[in-house]
């Protein structure tokens, strides 16, 4: 309703309440949260919290540089799923061509933009949130491409969710207002953030099957006195 409305003061604070919301979700049903999870948190609510005024060029750059550290955070998380590449040399250069796909479309977004945007340094923290972007988009493509499970395509889904609401956010900002770009930004905002959270909820899960397997097996050899 507010995007429709056009009451753009009340939108961007929506959407600057999503990640609070849904870290309360979390910490009712889970404890445990890996740091940078936490950090994309933070850093994604700070750029959230300061594109709310964003008639003030200094937290335009502040915003995009949060948005940037929050995706760096993101790849960290992907990187450290990868132990061993599983996958042939054809998938190798399909992921490849993809890759090469990505950076072309947004070096070709960051050319329209450049000439829209007057404040340098804004156009560099672009830049910079691009490359995070798209490098976030490969590792996930590699990360599912390896294991193929629900984790790594719901983190693909997060990643894409990510991107082509970052894009549609240049775009109404700086090229083409329409509302209907602000909509399915913040939609698939909100929707990336509600994958990357099943993501934590579900690797939580996991940790503690794990451990209370762990627990049992150590109990029951306890127990058993054959094996004392």
């Amino acid at each position: 309703m507010a995007t429709l409305g056009h009451f753009e003061l009340l939108e961007k604070l929506t959407k600057s309440l999503l990640i609070p919301i849904f870290l309360m979700y979390f910490l009712t049903r889970h404890k445990r949260i890996e740091a940078a999870v936490v950090g994309f948190l933070i850093f994604s609510f700070l750029g959230d919290l300061s594109s709310v005024f964003f008639d003030n060029e200094l937290l335009i750059e502040s915003s995009s540089i949060a948005y940037f550290l929050s995706y760096v955070c993101l790849v960290y998380v992907a990187i450290t799923r990868i132990h061993k590449i599983n996958f042939d040399k054809i998938i190798g250069a399909y992921l490849t061509v993809v890759f090469a796909i990505n950076a072309y479309f947004m070096y070709v977004l960051f050319t329209v933009l450049q000439a829209q945007i007057a404040d340098e340094v804004e156009v560099i923290a672009f830049g910079a949130r691009s490359i995070a972007l798209v490098v976030l988009a490969f590792v996930a493509f590699v990360v599912y491409l390896n294991f193929e499970t629900k984790q790594s395509i719901m983190f693909l889904v997060t990643s894409l969710c990510f991107v082509f609401s970052d894009v549609l956010f240049y775009i109404s900002n700086y090229y083409i207002y329409d509302w209907s770009f602000v909509l399915i930004d913040r939609v698939l905002h909100a929707v990336g953030l509600f994958f990357l959270i099943g993501c934590v909820v579900n690797e939580s899960k996991m940790l503690n099957n794990q451990s209370v397997k762990s627990r049992l097996s150590i109990e029951r050899t306890n127990n058993d006195p054959i094996a004392a």
